[in-house]
């Protein structure tokens, strides 16, 4: 194999991640000397992940390390969750040019700067074809205006990975990227070469009712929704639906937003929904406030979920994935995973590594439980809550 994942519990850090290192070592073929290593380690173990470096740099002087921390954190095919644990995934990548890249708020351009000072903050251009692997702290920018200059700069090339975790405030997690550590912005790689990564996004929702269209917004406010205040139609709708649902309605109910205005309505896949959390109510005007702003004419409808529907729609991605695709290509795959699914959703642990096992097959597979998802729908990239985002990386 020349990819490989570990995990290892333990209360030092410094001795669980000797143990990763020598586990994925055992694994990985004669000969082989990887060129990238990601490292995944719980934000508990505090001031000694500043070790990391030394040591995987010390193991592995040829390859790139990246890597951040996490309230979770996976490999092997085992999710270990409000433990200190370690994850390590080696990669050996012949033909490809692994760039690593740092961004912050001194050196990340405006979401609609030239592609050109894009391309400096990254180290390649778009006639590079390059694959994104990004890692972010969620208590400081750049966010959301990396995301979206990283899309505008390079329309064609998937940017997937996650938010580090953990941590209880701003500079309390940590971003790995070979000899430095940081405790904000961002940091990933750039991949080009003989190498194809493939996101699947599994926003774990289903939805309800019919779509309808957005009359009436203002920013994230939904005023009229098909010419009705949302309250009254979300009143209307709570009528048609079956016990089940209606209890999900009442603490699981979410909005799924087109992603594509020239699908119609019988066309749009699921999937082409990006779901995004009510968070308010104007119970006086009918008024919904969403995590996302609106447009008119935007077609949107209501989705809920619970264990059973992340659960279908976990293996319905996979299954649509796999569906084209020839198994043997596979090399490895990162999962990028809500801190809100695991234990706390199915009630048990391995739920999403096992059903990505389970479907996909047996390839290294390793993560961190993310405060947000980063991974595309449709054309865009997003971040997320509560979904499960991988990163499947095959031969060409």
């Amino acid at each position: 194999m020349k990819w490989n994942s570990a995990i290892s519990e333990g209360p030092v850090f410094v001795d669980a991640l000797g143990q990763c290192i020598d586990s994925v070592l055992e694994g990985v073929e004669s000969g082989v000397s990887p060129s990238l290593v990601l490292m995944f380690a719980s934000a508990s173990y505090g001031e000694s992940l500043s070790q990391a470096s030394r040591i995987i740099q010390g193991e592995f002087p040829q390859a790139v390390f990246v890597g951040c921390s996490g309230a979770g954190v996976l490999g092997g095919g085992i999710e270990i969750e409000d433990a200190k644990a370690v994850s390590v995934v080696v990669a050996d990548l012949p033909n490809v040019r692994i760039i690593p890249f740092r961004a912050d708020n001194d050196n990340t351009p405006s979401p609609d700067a030239p592609p050109e000072d894009w391309n400096k903050v990254f180290g390649v251009s778009t006639s590079d074809s390059p694959q994104f692997l990004v890692f972010m702290d969620n208590f400081s920018r750049p966010g959301s205006a990396l995301l979206e200059g990283m899309d505008f700069a390079f329309p064609s090339s998937v940017k997937i990975g996650g938010l580090a975790s953990g941590g209880s405030g701003p500079r309390t997690q940590s971003l790995h990227l070979n000899d430095k550590i940081y405790f904000d912005g961002a940091v990933g790689v750039a991949l080009c070469g003989d190498i194809v990564v493939d996101p699947v996004v599994a926003q774990g929702c289903r939805p309800i009712g019919q779509p309808s269209q957005i009359t009436k917004c203002q920013d994230n406010l939904l005023l009229l929704l098909d010419d009705e205040t949302p309250i009254s139609y979300l009143q209307k709708l709570f009528l048609q639906l079956d016990e089940r649902d209606q209890l999900l309605m009442q603490g699981n109910l979410f909005l799924g937003i087109e992603v594509d205005p020239l699908q119609g309505f019988g066309e749009m896949a699921d999937s082409q929904y990006l779901i995004r959390n009510l968070i308010g109510i104007d119970h006086a005007n009918g008024f919904l406030a969403i995590g996302e702003n609106l447009r008119e004419g935007q077609r949107v409808q209501f989705h809920v979920r619970d264990s059973l529907t992340s659960h279908e729609d976990l293996e319905i991605q996979l299954s649509q994935y796999l569906r084209s695709l020839d198994k043997e290509s596979l090399l490895g795959a990162l999962m990028f995973q809500c801190n809100g699914r695991g234990r706390y959703l199915y009630g048990h642990p391995n739920h999403d590594s096992n059903t990505f096992r389970k479907l996909v097959g047996p390839i290294a597979l390793g993560g961190f439980f993310c405060n947000g998802e980063i991974g595309p729908v449709g054309k865009t990239t997003y971040m997320h809550g509560y979904t499960s985002s991988f990163a499947v990386f095959r031969k060409p």
